[in-house]
Formats: structure tokens, C-alpha cells, sequence
């Protein structure tokens, strides 16, 4: 509960268009950050979760225990990222190329990124 209310109150009252979260998202009985995001949000995005397990599976087959996934409160995303911080990197880069554009696509900031670190995917406007 602690969980969902400050990503309730992150998104509703501080104003945020990006939560990312650490650690919680395994199968131990303590790991309920994905159940928390959930109940705060009002859509779930799965993409997000099934890109990152796969990428993880690229580096380990336990990454099938794994529970990330990304979900958005009104103009906010929130995505739960792994708790190790070579998971995590791996994770992140393989879905902030879709953020910025997801974040603007759902009524939330127009984020930009500088493409020496991220390329940011928008399709072309016509």
C-alpha cells in the first residue's frame, strides 16, 4: 500500500510524467512492486515488461522469474525496473527509446533525449 500511495501521490500531486522503480518485481513473497504499480494505475502497458525479460533472458534464463512491467496513471508512466544494477541498465536501455514518445503519446511532457546516449523513437509526422 506505501507503494501505491506514493505513486498515486508522485503522479497526481507532484506532477511527475516518468516514475521508474527498482527491485520488487521477482516471485519472493516481499516483491510486490508490479502489484502496487497496478492498483495505482489506470492502464498497463505490457510491451514494456516482455522487452525487458527478453533482454534479460539474453543474459540469464532465471530472468523468467522477473515481473517487470510499465503501466500508466493519467499523464504519468510508471515502469518497475529489476533491483540489480546491471539488470537495470540493461532493461533501461533497451526500453527508453519508446518512453519520451509513450510519455507524450499518454498527455504527459515532451521529454527529449540527446541521441549520443538514447535515440528517441517517434514515428515521422506526415
Amino acid at each position: 500500500e506505501s507503494v501505491r500511495d506514493a505513486l498515486i501521490d508522485m503522479a497526481d500531486h507532484a506532477g511527475c510524467c516518468l516514475i521508474l522503480t527498482t527491485g520488487g518485481t521477482g516471485p519472493a513473497p516481499r516483491d510486490l512492486t508490479p502489484e502496487a504499480t497496478l492498483a495505482a494505475a489506470h492502464r498497463e502497458l505490457p510491451g514494456f515488461g516482455e522487452l525487458m525479460r527478453g533482454k534479460s533472458l539474453e543474459q540469464t534464463p532465471t530472468a523468467i522469474l522477473s515481473r517487470q512491467t510499465a503501466a500508466h496513471r493519467g499523464a504519468c508512466l510508471i515502469v518497475n525496473l529489476p533491483g540489480s544494477p546491471r539488470s537495470i541498465d540493461l532493461c533501461l536501455r533497451a526500453v527508453f527509446p519508446a518512453i519520451p514518445y509513450c510519455v507524450e503519446l499518454i498527455g504527459g511532457a515532451f521529454l527529449d533525449t540527446d541521441p549520443t546516449f538514447v535515440k528517441t523513437v517517434r514515428p515521422a509526422k506526415k
